[in-house]
C-alpha cells in the first residue's frame, strides 16, 4: 500500500469527525453537550483515573460517538449497509421498537458498528439505524401503507457514486486519498439536514400516527437524528446541562445509579429543539415553519451481560415497574436502586461467578507459587488470572423507545386490535443481504478466545 491509502479504520474515524462537525453546525446545543461531557470526564479522571478507565481508556471514551439515522425500506437499509460496510461497520443486534414501552414506535432497528476489539478500541463509531414498517396494520392501514411505500420508493437517499465508492472501499478495505475525500464528502452530505420543502399535509398525516414515521416518510432525505458522546458520569452530566439552562428529558434511561458495577447502558438527552423548516402548503405555496425531531443524546456504558444476566436484569426492571405502579409518588431512581441492591451482584467477581456478565481474562505477570489450580475458576479465585469486563457496545430497546418518546411532539396512535408484521434478525439479514450479528455471540466468542489464550500462555510458562 502507498502512503496515500486510507484504510477503513481511518476512514471511519474521519467520517465520525465530519459528522460531529456537521451536527454541531446544525444543532449548536450538541457542541455544548460535547463540551460538558469532556468537563465531566475530566472530573471523573481527577477523582479516580483507574475506575474511570475500567471500561475503556479516556482517549477512547473522549472520541466515542454513536449516531442515529432513520430509513423507510429494506432497499434503503441495504444501501446504508453498503456505506457503513466501507467503514468496517456491520449490522449488529436487532431491536423491535413496535412493542416498546413507554410508547410503541413503528420501526425495527439495527446498529452498524465495528465488531473486533482492536477496531472498537481504535474508533468505536456506531450508527443506530431504524427502518419504518409500513406493513404493520397496528399503525398503517392499507391505503396509507401504499402511499407511504410509493413516496419512499420515489426518493433516492444516496447518490450512485457514493454507493460505488463504498463497494470499492469494502472490497479493498480502504480507498486512495482522492477517492477517500470524495467518499467522505458524499457520505456526510447524504446525512445533512435538507432544505427541501416539507409537504405539510403529508407530514401531518404521518405525524398523527407517529412523529418518527413522519420524520422517516414525510421528507425526501434522511439525516442524523442525534449524535451521542460517551460520558463517565451521566448523573453529573445531567446536572451540569441543566445548570447551563438546557432542558433535559425527564430522567436517565436504563439502569439506576447504585453502589455496584455499571451494567449495559444508561442514556439521556436534551429535549428536541424546534428547528426552522420550509413547508409546502396544500395550495402549493411555500412558507416557513418548525419541526422538533432532533435532540442531543449522551450515554454511559457498562458491562455486557450474558443471556442469564439479561434475564436477571429484565426481572429487576419488571420489579421496578411493579413497585413504581404501587407507589406512584415515589422517585423511580430510589426504587430502582433498592431493587438493584436486592437482585444484582455488587461486585464484578460475583457477576462472573454467577455467569451473569462477560469478561476477558489476563494472566498475571507474577503468579502465585505452588501447583497450577486444576480449574479455570480456581485460576481466577486463587489470583492467577485477572478479570477484565467486556464493555457493552450495543443498545436497549426500552431505553431507545424512552428517548424517542421523550422527544416526540405527540403520542401518536396505534390500533392494537390489528395484527403486526413479523420481523426478526433473520428477516432483516435476508432483506439486506448481510448477516445481522448477535451481540451476545460476539461477546461470548471474545470471552472464550481470551480464556483459551490464557490457558495457552500458562502452558508455556
Amino acid at each position: 500500500m502507498t502512503s496515500t491509502f486510507v484504510d477503513a479504520t481511518t476512514l471511519r474515524a474521519r467520517f465520525a469527525a465530519r459528522l460531529s462537525e456537521l451536527y454541531g453546525t446544525e444543532v449548536p446545543a450538541y457542541t455544548t453537550l460535547v463540551e460538558v461531557s469532556q468537563e465531566v470526564n475530566r472530573r471523573a479522571m481527577e477523582r479516580d483515573p483507574e475506575t474511570a478507565q475500567r471500561l475503556g481508556s479516556i482517549d477512547r471514551v473522549t472520541a466515542e460517538r454513536h449516531g442515529a439515522i432513520r430509513v423507510g425500506s429494506p432497499v434503503e437499509l441495504a444501501q446504508v449497509a453498503r456505506v457503513f460496510g466501507a467503514l468496517g461497520m456491520y449490522p449488529t443486534g436487532f431491536y423491535d421498537l413496535r412493542d416498546a414501552a413507554p410508547q410503541p414506535i413503528p420501526v425495527v432497528s439495527t446498529a452498524f458498528r465495528p465488531t473486533e476489539r482492536d477496531e472498537l478500541a481504535a474508533n468505536p463509531f456506531r450508527v443506530f439505524t431504524s427502518m419504518l414498517v409500513p406493513e404493520d396494520r397496528r399503525f398503517f392501514d392499507e391505503d396509507l401503507e401504499q402511499r407511504l411505500r410509493g413516496f419512499i420508493e420515489a426518493r433516492r437517499l444516496f447518490p450512485e457514486e457514493l454507493l460505488e465508492l463504498a463497494d470499492r472501499a469494502e472490497v479493498e478495505q480502504g480507498l486512495d486519498a482522492p477517492s477517500a475525500d470524495r467518499f467522505l464528502e458524499l457520505a456526510s452530505a447524504s446525512f445533512a439536514l435538507s432544505d427541501d420543502p416539507v409537504d405539510r399535509a403529508w407530514y401531518g398525516e404521518l405525524e398523527r400516527i407517529s412523529g418518527v414515521a413522519a420524520d422517516i416518510g414525510g421528507v425526501t432525505t434522511t439525516h442524523i437524528n442525534h449524535l451521542t458522546p460517551r460520558v463517565l458520569d451521566i448523573d453529573d452530566l445531567y446536572r451540569s446541562m441543566e445548570e447551563r439552562g438546557i432542558e433535559m428529558i425527564d430522567r436517565i434511561q436504563g439502569p439506576p445509579r447504585w453502589e455496584g458495577p455499571d451494567l449495559l447502558l444508561r442514556q439521556t438527552s436534551f429535549r428536541a429543539l424546534s428547528e426552522p423548516r420550509v413547508f409546502r402548503e396544500p395550495d402549493g405555496s411555500v412558507g416557513e415553519g418548525e419541526l422538533r425531531v432532533r435532540f442531543g443524546e449522551v450515554e454511559a456504558r457498562g458491562i455486557a451481560l450474558t443471556p442469564e444476566g439479561r434475564d436477571v436484569y429484565d426481572a429487576a426492571v419488571a420489579e421496578v415497574d411493579r413497585r413504581c405502579a404501587e407507589r406512584p409518588d415515589a422517585a423511580r431512581q430510589e426504587i430502582a436502586a433498592q431493587v438493584w441492591a436486592e437482585h444484582i451482584p455488587r461486585t464484578e467477581h460475583e457477576l462472573w461467578q454467577r455467569g451473569l456478565a462477560f469478561f476477558t481474562y489476563r494472566l498475571r505477570d507474577e503468579i502465585p507459587e505452588g501447583p497450577v489450580p486444576s480449574t479455570f475458576e480456581a485460576l481466577v479465585d486463587d489470583g492467577w488470572v485477572d478479570l477484565e469486563p467486556i464493555v457493552y457496545e450495543d443498545f436497549l430497546p426500552r431505553s431507545a423507545a424512552g428517548i424517542f418518546a421523550s422527544n416526540l411532539s405527540g403520542s401518536g396512535s396505534m390500533d392494537t386490535g390489528q395484527g403486526g408484521a413479523e420481523r426478526d434478525a433473520a428477516w432483516m439479514s435476508r432483506q439486506i443481504g448481510r448477516d445481522v450479528r448477535l451481540p451476545e455471540e460476539l461477546y461470548s466468542a471474545e470471552s472464550e478466545a481470551s480464556r483459551e489464550a490464557v490457558l495457552r500462555e500458562l502452558a508455556r510458562r
